[in-house]
């Protein structure tokens, strides 16, 4: 019998958590990305910085050949959604197609390559499939640890609500599910499709989140950026587009915590919760508003030399932070499953994985320390 006092030792498992198929709901650009270490000369031949997203211009129509030609290239099933909507799906493993995915592609080879690897990621990808432009493609230019991305949406740009969203077959998996992300980017292609989503996430209590995206997003579109805001319960950025962000919206600030609580203050539709602000800032930690506070909290430390490809971290953080999310745990433990799931993806070329991730297991450890932690009497008062 256990002595009085003595404390009573925890029993910590892996906590099974019940979650049904489509209960996390991506829209978007599913593109196919050319992945490539490029040179400086070929960045500046086509006006791109190191370190930008883009969308293609007539001046960035060569280049898709070129760096094809010039360099060697790998070939991913892409879009900043559909990135995020693999990466959850990887994180929660099971039961499949717990991630849906919607989204215009071609009828050709590239489009039949997407069908097949969201089969292979078990994402239920809904695309709507069209003849008159080509399945989307983005160029991953790599120069050491940066990346310039080209998107020519070509199909993706062709989404149509009224012949993909609104249909009854389709319109289900929205009903169905309880968690919503989409990136900014999609505020270019079909602002009515975000909204009739965005609506139905506040009208029936669900979590709804986007992306700032780009700095382009954040000044070009900040109008239709600003007509989805109330909506949004969730809102994902990195350091550069939150300061973007802030300077369009007159914040007069470049704090980054300043600029998360004036980003959470902005009108919000649905009172019943608060918004939540994430800020990630690669290595430097992500920045989150909790209530009424904001908390940084540390990366998971990488060795240099361990980096591939940072191309796809922040959309592996959101699949992270969404596949804890859609299962109604804490968000420290959203933000340690995108640190945890971004850590993993930067190891590889693109937002690719091989391996099953080991998320669950580390966060027993966590656990168990902690709870150690909590049985050993404090040394400084005894």
């Amino acid at each position: 019998m256990m002595a009085t006092g003595e404390p009573r030792a925890k029993k910590i498992k892996l906590e099974e958590k019940k979650i049904g198929q489509n209960a996390l709901f991506g829209m978007g650009n599913p593109l196919l990305d050319i992945c490539a270490v490029v040179d400086k000369d070929f960045l500046d031949k086509y006006a791109l910085k190191p370190n930008d997203q883009i969308l293609a211009e007539d001046k960035h129509k060569a280049m898709f050949e070129e760096v094809v030609k010039k360099f060697k290239v790998e070939y991913h099933a892409g879009g900043a959604t559909q990135n995020s909507m693999k990466v959850a799906q990887w994180m929660i493993q099971k039961p499949p197609k717990v991630a849906t995915f919607f989204g215009c592609i071609g009828k050709d080879r590239f489009g039949e390559i997407l069908k097949e690897k969201a089969k292979e990621a078990h994402v239920d990808a809904r695309y709507y499939e069209q003849s008159v432009e080509p399945t989307g493609t983005c160029a991953a230019c790599i120069t050491g640890d940066n990346r310039s991305l080209v998107a020519n949406l070509a199909a993706a740009n062709c989404y149509k609500k009224e012949k993909h969203l609104d249909l009854e077959e389709n319109w289900k998996f929205v009903e169905k599910a309880k968690v919503f992300y989409i990136a900014g980017f999609f505020l270019t292609v079909s602002m009515e499709s975000i909204l009739k989503v965005a609506k139905h996430a506040s009208e029936n209590n669900k979590i709804f989140g986007m992306n700032l995206s780009a700095p382009f997003i954040c000044k070009d579109f900040k109008d239709s950026l600003l007509k989805v805001m109330p909506y949004v319960d969730v809102l994902f950025g990195n350091e550069t587009e939150a300061a973007t962000f802030a300077r369009e919206q007159g914040f007069e600030t470049e704090d980054i915590e300043e600029i998360a609580k004036k980003t959470q203050s902005l009108p919000k539709v649905n009172k019943k919760r608060q918004r939540i602000v994430v800020f990630t800032q690669g290595k430097e930690g992500t920045v989150m508003t909790k209530g009424d506070k904001v908390e940084t909290f540390p990366v998971l430390q990488i060795e240099e030399s361990k980096i591939v490809d940072t191309n796809g971290a922040g959309d592996a953080f959101v699949g992270g932070f969404l596949s804890e999310l859609v299962q109604d745990s804490p968000l420290e433990e959203c933000i340690r499953a995108g640190h945890y799931a971004a850590n993993v993806i930067i190891r590889h070329v693109g937002c690719t994985i091989a391996e099953k991730p080991d998320f669950q297991l580390l966060c027993l450890s966590f656990k168990i320390s902690q709870a150690h932690i909590m049985m050993e009497p404090c040394k400084h008062f005894t």
